[in-house]
């Protein structure tokens, strides 16, 4: 099959591309792939040599921190050649300590043994509350559709669950005879809760009929109530039912309210309810789980206007406020014995996330801490008085050290005033002088871009590279009315944001358009794709992973998996000015005659979130219209679905081959 796409008298001449399976259509993907491999022969030696560098920095054989459960601590352990981390627990020392002992370790999953050669996911891990039974679910394909899996942990016999099209999410009963999982719909949207036990077919509970929600079942952090939550974008509906107690009828909350979004948890006050129903930054109620109606809520946190509750944890000893606040996350914490306090972290521009690991009677809690420049650490955080200690910290193997390395933090001024902020990390002289510049981008569905540590990132910036984020409205890197302006109506602010945060990163003398890299994934690849189409010219390269580019023909296709919970999100184009406004901006309709840069773009042939084929037609019609001849690579991984190779070696070859292209386009010096 020919490169160059054929075109027809169809409206869309590249639509053949959708015939999955086919025999055109299989042919056309691997040409492009020898094509690409092709290519990259050339950088063979640097591709080879990122993927040692890369590999080098990482600890292959390594344990994981322990969490702590009953009697056991549970870990993962890697191994130096392995793909995939082995699941352990061995008995929890009576010190207290987290001393594993290798001696008296049970092995409960290995997942290189189940992969072999193939693809694998794991989906959930859950161990039953008495420890008994390890219920699990695997993705064998990369298409999100899981099987489930139960282990008896004394016999180690293993049966297979009977419920098709599973989502993997699996929720134990206190009686550890009770398991609930959800069933995804021919869409692909979680949809119907089921209750299983062993030996008798699957009860079903629950079924969303509404195809903008989707079903999310859950233990509360008391492990004493079971929630399932049906959300849509901007609307919710919960319900529970005692864990001691799931054949049960579930109780409803509150009934769905078009806009109102809630979330449910329970703890020492009783049910705690975040809710935007005061405001969009969100407040926080309680209420008795034995009457849990709307009219019983009682107010314990009222909307702050200058920062967003985005979430909320609950301990016994302690109740930890997630505040969103100048681009940054913040934590105010309220222990159950004294005065509420802020959580200090030593960076000025970080990553600070609640991780789990500890049980809900703890004295502490486990918080994951990371910079541009610093491997993420795992810190307890004693709730009663705020002392933090490192448990763990993430290593990188050979010559490292974070001041090396200077994070900062830049503003930009969008086409309407807005000031937009942009992280940045590089050596000191990369920083101070025009430079290669990698800046990455996402801008949807309110996802925070918080800086990130990476292993991989640093063979850029070795070689005098910058990697910048640009926090652009359509996240909620500034809070909720963050997102809401990058959405419908105003997904433009997107798109010029993005284009505003290049634009400043080369006046104040960063980069040039010469040596300047724009990347994105999924939603971000949207983004990529429309500014590419508007400044062309601005960019020396883009990456586009798994990019949704063809988002007017997908948002037209409602039989396509979560079409229409998407509505929500870009609107519905059955509306003529919403599609008038949709094809404005879509990347794939608005492909012109320009001289584009070089760009590498992925895709998964079984990615049932952004189908194969967008990246696929988007390149064929780039291929007939560009006015130039700057590379232009497809990589389909075939095997593979949204999240690339599943393996820790694929994917770190992935980012090598990635750095490798863009090493061979961008020019080091102007």
């Amino acid at each position: 099959m020919p490169l160059t796409a054929r075109r027809d008298a169809t409206p869309d001449p590249y639509a053949w591309l959708e015939q999955r399976d086919s025999d055109e259509v299989i042919q056309h993907l691997q040409a492009e792939n020898q094509q690409t491999e092709a290519w990259l022969a050339s950088h063979n030696d640097q591709r080879e040599r990122l993927f040692e560098e890369i590999r080098s920095r990482i600890r292959e054989t390594d344990l994981s921190l322990p969490a702590v459960w009953g009697p056991w601590l549970y870990y993962q352990r890697t191994e130096a050649g392995a793909e995939y981390p082995r699941y352990y627990r061995s008995p929890r020392p009576a010190d207290g300590s987290l001393d594993t002992d290798a001696q008296r370790e049970e092995l409960l999953l290995d997942l290189n043994r189940l992969a072999g050669d193939g693809f694998l996911q794991l989906g959930d891990f859950a161990v039953s509350p008495d420890h008994q039974w390890l219920a699990y679910s695997l993705d064998c394909q990369g298409d999100e559709e899981y099987q489930l899996y139960l282990k008896h942990l004394a016999s180690g016999n293993i049966s297979e669950l009977p419920l098709d099209q599973a989502d993997g999410s699996l929720v134990w009963a206190n009686d550890s005879a009770t398991l609930f999982a959800i069933s995804m719909d021919e869409a692909s949207r979680p949809a119907t809760l089921w209750r299983m036990q062993r030996g008798t077919p699957p009860v079903r509970i629950y079924h969303e009929a509404d195809q903008r929600f989707y079903l999310h079942a859950y233990r509360s952090s008391s492990e004493q109530w079971l929630i399932l939550a049906s959300d849509s974008k901007n609307t919710s509906e919960v319900r529970l039912v005692s864990a001691d107690e799931p054949a049960a009828d579930w109780q409803l909350l509150a009934r769905r309210q078009s806009g109102h979004e809630y979330h449910v948890d329970h703890g020492p006050q009783g049910l705690l309810i975040r809710s935007n129903d005061r405001g969009q930054n969100f407040a926080l109620y309680r209420t008795d789980p034995q009457h849990p109606l709307r009219r019983h809520w009682e107010l314990l946190v009222d909307v702050d206007p200058q920062r967003t509750l985005e979430d909320f944890s609950v301990q016994q000893q302690g109740l930890l406020l997630h505040y969103r606040e100048d681009g940054l996350a913040r934590l105010e914490v309220r222990p159950t014995d004294g005065q509420p306090y802020q959580v200090s972290m030593p960076d000025t521009v970080y990553s600070l996330h609640v991780q789990g690991g500890e049980e809900y009677s703890s004295a502490q809690i486990r918080l994951r801490y990371e910079s541009l420049n610093r491997p993420a650490q795992i810190r307890a955080l004693q709730l009663s008085s705020g002392t933090q200690s490192i448990l763990k910290q993430t290593p990188v193997e050979g010559p490292f050290n974070p001041d090396d390395y200077e994070v900062r933090r830049e503003w930009a001024t969008a086409s309407d005033g807005t000031r937009v902020p942009i992280s940045l990390v590089g050596r000191p002289a990369a920083l101070n002088a025009p430079a290669p510049l990698y800046l990455y981008g996402y801008g949807a569905y309110g996802a925070s871009m918080d800086p990130w540590f990476s292993h991989a990132r640093l063979s850029l910036l070795e070689r005098g590279w910058v990697f910048a984020i640009a926090h652009i409205r359509g996240g909620a890197d500034m809070g909720e009315a963050w997102y809401q302006q990058g959405k419908l109506q105003h997904k433009h602010n997107t798109f010029s944001d993005f284009i505003a945060c290049a634009e400043h990163l080369i006046d104040s003398n960063y980069t040039d358009s010469r040596r300047l890299v724009i990347a994105g994934g999924s939603a971000g690849g949207l983004l990529i794709g429309n500014v590419l189409n508007q400044r062309p010219e601005l960019f020396a390269a883009a990456v586009a992973d798994v990019p949704f580019v063809d988002v007017w023909n997908t948002m037209n296709n409602p039989a396509l998996p979560l079409t229409i919970g998407e509505y929500e999100e870009w609107g519905d184009p059955n509306d003529p000015e919403v599609a008038q406004r949709i094809i404005s901006y879509a990347p794939y309709e608005q492909v012109g005659e320009h001289p584009y840069p070089a760009l590498f773009v992925t895709a998964g042939y079984h990615d049932m979130r952004v189908q194969y084929w967008e990246a696929a037609k988007w390149v064929a019609k780039l291929r007939h219209h560009r006015s130039n001849n700057r590379p232009l690579l497809l990589r389909t991984q075939m095997s593979a679905g949204h999240g690339g190779a599943s393996g820790r070696y694929q994917s770190m070859k992935e980012l090598a081959e990635e750095y490798s292209f863009l090493l061979a386009v961008v020019p080091a010096e102007g």
